[in-house]
Parts: structure tokens; sequence; C-alpha cells
């Protein structure tokens, strides 16, 4: 750690819903190092996710800037950006969103064939990463196969399928018991030890625990911003 891979700088969000406007974040400045695992907490429409889907590269800020690894994102061409999301951001979500009608291999596979990776290169990486996850045995089950956790392990790889530097987790363990959650945490936190950056949003506290570092919401500001309780794991 040490660097910041990351980088908002008073961002704001808003959206026009009806007559209404909505200020989704309100000037949020928010480094974020490499090798961190940030959990974010917040009540509902507090603009947690839409912190994690700006910081995805998914959708623009309002006013202010928001940098990759030292890029104002906002000065880059769709492509470039395309790339970005593609190459160097992984997306896991409450829901897993996984294809139903690809097998979990092939659900792996997806990003890597966007990328233009080629088949025999993106199908022993797809194998290979879901060996680590421990569905060595589970490569060619449908999604409606596994279960909650597997589901949900099959997203992690997926999300790790390109080798991003940051993975940005939505409430990945809402749909699950608590002892798969646990497992699921579990595999992050050994994920960060490696190096990855990771930010999780959460409405857990024994979730957010987890990070070193919680980041508090409330109505799209942060309110407090340091050291977890748990201290990382």
């Amino acid at each position: 750690m040490g660097s910041v891979l990351i980088r908002l700088e008073g961002v704001t969000k808003h959206y026009r819903v009806g007559g209404s406007l909505v200020r989704a974040l309100d000037g949020v400045t928010l480094p974020i190092e490499k090798g961190e695992f940030v959990a974010v907490m917040g009540p509902s429409g507090s603009g947690k996710s839409t912190l994690l889907h700006l910081i995805g590269c998914i959708d623009t800020p309002t006013s202010g800037t928001l940098s990759f690894d030292g890029q104002d994102v906002s000065k880059l061409r769709d492509g470039d950006l395309t790339r970005l999301r593609l190459k160097r951001v992984g997306l896991v979500f409450q829901q897993f969103y996984l294809i139903p009608t690809l097998k979990a291999v092939e659900n792996v596979e997806l990003p890597m064939r966007e990328a233009g990776v080629p088949r025999a290169e993106r199908h022993a990486r797809a194998r290979e990463l879901l060996g680590e996850m421990g569905l060595g045995g589970r490569l060619e089950h449908y999604p409606s196969q596994l279960s909650g956790g597997e589901q949900q392990r099959v997203a992690i790889a997926r999300a790790l399928a390109n080798r991003p530097e940051v993975v940005l987790a939505d409430e990945p363990t809402g749909e699950l018991d608590s002892r798969t959650a646990e497992e699921i945490l579990s595999l992050l936190e050994r994920l960060n030890g490696d190096g990855l950056t990771l930010v999780l949003v959460t409405h857990d506290a024994r979730v957010a625990a987890r990070g070193s570092r919680l980041v508090q919401l409330l109505d799209g500001r942060v309110v407090s911003d340091g050291p977890a309780a748990g201290g990382g794991g």
C-alpha cells in the first residue's frame, strides 16, 4: 500500500426523478490506496451503490473528478474507458448475475472473450480460477445446478478473469446464509492479502469490520472514514 489507485475529488452525482433532483453523492472526496480493503456502509439511499458505479466507471460524476491510477477518467475516450472497465476493474454483485444458459466455465470465460483473449488461454484461465475457488468439479454445471455460495464463487472468478487491480463488491454476502457468507468473506480476504484492492459495500457491521478501513456514507456524503473495527483480516 501507499500509492493511490483511485481518487475522488469533490464528486457529486445528481439524478432527476420526476420533478425532483436527487443528490446521490454530494461532494465526496476519497482516496483509495492500492492493496486496501475498504468497506463502505450507510443506510439505504446513502449513495453506496452510486459510489461503486462511479469507481467502476459504469457511471460518470455530475461534477468533481475521478482518477484511476492518476488518470482523469472523464478525459478518456469511450474505447479507453471500456478497456479500463473490462481489464482493470472486477465487479461482484449480490444477485450474482450469471448467465443461466452458460456453464460455470463459460461464465468465467465471458469477460476474457470480450477482451479478445484467445480461446485456449481463456479456457485454461477459467479452469484455473474455478479450481482456486474450490469448484474444479463444477466446471460444466449451469448456475441453476449450483448453490448460492457456488454461484457467488463463480461470480468472483468471473470478476478476476482479466486480472483486475480492484474488485468492487456490492453486498456480496447479502443472498447467502451465515456459513456461506463467512466462506465468501474469507475468500475475499485472501485475495486482498495477495495484493488485490477491494471495495465492498455492505449494510452489515460484522461484514464491514472485516475490512482494513471503513467509510460511512449518509445522504451522499462521507460522514466517517477511518480504520475498521476489525482492523482487517
